[in-house]
C-alpha cells in the first residue's frame, strides 16, 4: 500500500507592529514570547481542532499583530486574506502573573476569529466566541478563574460555551465540532445541525450538560 501524505499546514505571513516600545507591556511581551512561534501555534492549534491538512482553509495570506495601549483584551479583524489582530499593552502589564500563557491563550483565542466558519455571518456571537474558547481550552491555556457552568443559555459565549462544546466533544467523539464548524462554511446558521453533528437538539444537549454539571458539583460535595 503505497504511502499517504498528507499536505502540511498552511501558514500565512507573520507581521508584527508595536505602537509604544517604551510601555511597560511591551517590554514584558518580549521577556516572555517569541511573536512568529506564538502565532504559528495558534493558527496550528485552529487547523488542529476545527480542521485536517486537507480541509484547512488557505484564504488567509496574513496576520498582523499590533500591540498597542487601549482598555480591554484584544480583538481581530480585517479582509477575507489579511487579517489584524489588536492586543492592549496595558492587558498584558495587569497580567504579569502568568503572563506568557495568558498571551498565548489570548493569541488562539484571536487567530481562531481568522478562520472559523460563521454561517455567513447568521452564525449567533455567543457561538462564535465559544468555538474560539473551545479550541483555547484544547491546547490547553486555561484562565485559572474558568470553570464548567450551566444556567439558562448555552450560547453565554466564551468560557461557558467552550466547556459545552468540549462536553459535546467527548460525548459524541473526536472531530464533532469540526464538523460543526464545517456545516457553517456554506450555509446559514440553523440550530438543527446540532442534531446532525451531535444527535439531539441543543435544548435537549444543553439539559444534558446542566445535569451532568449538577452531578459533579454533587459529587464534588459529598467528596468533601
Amino acid at each position: 500500500m503505497p504511502l499517504v501524505v498528507l499536505p502540511s499546514w498552511h501558514l500565512p505571513k507573520f507581521l508584527l507592529r508595536v505602537e509604544d516600545l517604551d510601555h511597560k507591556g511591551a517590554t514584558i511581551f518580549f521577556e516572555n514570547i517569541k511573536p512568529r512561534d506564538a502565532l504559528k501555534l495558534a493558527v496550528e492549534a485552529s487547523y488542529t481542532w476545527l480542521y485536517t491538512p486537507l480541509t484547512a482553509p488557505t484564504h488567509t495570506k496574513s496576520i498582523t499583530l499590533v500591540l498597542r495601549s487601549f482598555e480591554g483584551v484584544a480583538y481581530t479583524f480585517g479582509s477575507h486574506t489579511d487579517k489584524e489582530i489588536h492586543l492592549s499593552l496595558d492587558y498584558i502589564a495587569g497580567s504579569a502573573s502568568r503572563v506568557r500563557d495568558e498571551i498565548l491563550g489570548v493569541l488562539v483565542h484571536e487567530v481562531v476569529h481568522c478562520y472559523q466558519y460563521n454561517g455567513k455571518d447568521t452564525c449567533p456571537g455567543g457561538l462564535v466566541e465559544g468555538i474560539a474558547d473551545f479550541v483555547r481550552l484544547n491546547a490547553g491555556y486555561v484562565p485559572p478563574h474558568w470553570r464548567p457552568v450551566g444556567g439558562d443559555r448555552w450560547d453565554a459565549g466564551y468560557d461557558t460555551t467552550a466547556y459545552f462544546l468540549d462536553w459535546i466533544e467527548k460525548r459524541c467523539g473526536k472531530g464533532t465540532i469540526r464538523k460543526l464548524n464545517a456545516y457553517m462554511k456554506e450555509s446559514k446558521y440553523d440550530e438543527k445541525t446540532f442534531t446532525i453533528v451531535a444527535g439531539g437538539s441543543i435544548d435537549k444537549l444543553w439539559d444534558l450538560y446542566c445535569e451532568h454539571i449538577e452531578k459533579r458539583s454533587e459529587h464534588g460535595r459529598q467528596s468533601r
